[in-house]
């Protein structure tokens, strides 16, 4: 399966959580806590929960409180 890049995350995030309009996603976003980006844990949940349903693959509960950046989701969606 193709990699998950920050794209489909983006995409994700807008689908599923909305888009905080002071937040720019489409400027250098990967290092940003999604706290700063305006997205809670249940905007997060919801997204994983997404990702989950288009990758057809679990990606565990522990995602969501583990990974507090888009690098860090992406590296975790991509694992394996």
């Amino acid at each position: 399966m193709a990699e998950f890049q920050i794209d489909d995350l983006v995409r994700a995030l807008r689908e599923c959580a909305g888009v905080d309009e002071s937040v720019d996603l489409s400027g250098d976003i990967l290092d940003s806590s999604f706290e700063e980006l305006g997205y809670d844990s249940l905007a997060l949940f919801n997204t994983v929960s997404w990702i989950e349903r288009e990758r057809g693959r679990d990606l565990g509960d522990d995602v969501v409180t583990e990974a507090r950046t888009p690098r860090m989701l992406l590296a975790l969606i991509n694992k394996d």
